[in-house]
């Protein structure tokens, strides 16, 4: 259509400027749309709506003059979300398809019968085929300590490094050997443990008697305390100590146990979660072996000043629990330990963990086993694997189903 010859020529150049900007202005938001891949479709929308409001501001009167006419209101496209719920920027898609692909993962991994709880990556392997506890450990067993009736056990017969646990052995050797437990003894540079390097609040040259050391062996699992009981219990010192400790084993039918040394930090203390059944259910007849390991904290005079000890269970500070006999253990090739023998529905019951991975896990692994036994109501657990029949272990084989 050709132009109004009333509109004059300073009217058709603002008019053309007018265009041209838009179109310009169109052409770069459509570029910008395609590189972002629909990231930046706010932006590009803006933009032409405001040119678009622009050139209807500018409508030709019937008499040929320029006219500015109010913009109508502009409807925000509904796939494009205000400024308050979508950034626009291409890092926060990338964030945000990356969340997806993280929840499908999980969600994959997820198993029936697991608990919703925040899934991490050693709780996402599939549990044991008949494991109704879902236990963390490598290594499970739960015993009736009176019926000597097995109510729960997983890979009880695998051979695993004990760490700490090996110090009921220490203290029930050192107990066998009738010494005098008001005897002081001194802490020397022989006690220092050269294998781990694990620290000790210790020092040589403190002296303490030997009572106060086995409460720190077995409370706060004192490496420099079990060692100075070992070395001073025998005239053989060391290897006469540990001599007596395979020894001992050996006479609770402990198979497929070995010591190497007395504080558990060798990786070549070796025992099974079966065999370690048997130590804690023989370990128990010792009064002080219980009331020590179950000490929460105890005050050590060291003769310039005072050393504060804790328990190393955090169990034992739960009223939960009602813990007859405990201990804990730690290294790397062990994993976390944990024995109990503790009362769950009036019943004194056993447990063994081992090789459990996570600070915590030992601890959570025993609370599942007693919330089993709590809410189910059963008098029995079901096991996942058999337990030799071996008449010097004393351990019950029962026939248990689900």
């Amino acid at each position: 259509m050709l132009p109004n010859p009333r509109i004059t020529r300073p009217q058709m150049g603002v008019l053309s400027l007018i265009l041209a900007v838009a179109v310009a202005l169109i052409g770069m938001a459509d570029a910008q749309a395609a590189s972002a891949q629909g990231a930046t479709a706010e932006q590009a929308s803006s933009a032409a709506v405001t040119v678009r409001k622009h050139v209807r501001r500018h409508v030709m009167h019937p008499k040929g003059k320029l006219q500015k006419k109010k913009a109508l209101p502009v409807r925000r496209p509904r796939h494009v979300a205000s400024n308050r719920m979508v950034r626009g920027t291409r890092i926060h898609a990338d964030f945000a398809a990356a969340g997806m692909r993280a929840k499908r993962q999980i969600e994959a991994v997820k198993r029936p019968g697991m608990d919703e709880r925040p899934v991490r990556l050693a709780d996402a392997e599939v549990p044991a085929v008949g494991d109704p506890v879902a236990l963390r450990s490598g290594s499970a067993l739960v015993i009736d300590d009176k019926t000597n009736e097995v109510l729960l056990s997983k890979n009880a017969s695998d051979v695993r490094p004990i760490a700490s646990l090996t110090k009921l052995m220490t203290a029930a050797v050192v107990l066998d050997a009738h010494v005098p437990m008001d005897q002081m003894i001194e802490i020397t540079s022989d006690d220092i443990d050269t294998l781990k390097w694990s620290s000790s609040r210790l020092r040589p040259g403190m002296k303490l008697s030997r009572e106060e050391l086995l409460k720190l062996a077995l409370m706060s699992s004192e490496n420099r305390a079990a060692h100075a009981l070992a070395r001073t219990t025998y005239p053989g010192g060391i290897d006469a100590f540990m001599q007596a400790m395979n020894r001992k084993a050996q006479q609770l039918g402990m198979t497929r146990t070995r010591y190497i040394d007395p504080t558990g930090l060798s990786p070549q203390n070796e025992s099974t979660a079966h065999d370690l059944a048997l130590l804690v259910k023989a370990v128990y007849a010792y009064p002080l072996i219980r009331e020590f390991s179950t000490h929460q904290k105890s005050t050590v005079d060291v003769g310039n000043r005072e050393l504060q000890y804790r328990n190393t269970d955090h169990l034992i500070f739960n009223r939960g629990w009602d813990i007859l006999l405990q201990k804990t253990g730690y290294i790397n090739e062990a994993g976390h330990c944990l024995v109990l023998n503790a009362v769950v529905q009036g019943r004194n019951v056993i447990v063994v963990l081992l090789d459990a991975w996570g600070k915590y896990s030992h601890f959570a692994d025993a609370e599942r086993i007693r919330t089993w036994m709590e809410t189910t109501g059963r008098v029995m657990l079901s096991r996942t694997d058999a337990i030799p029949a071996d008449a010097s272990a004393r351990l019950v084989r029962t026939s248990l189903s689900e």
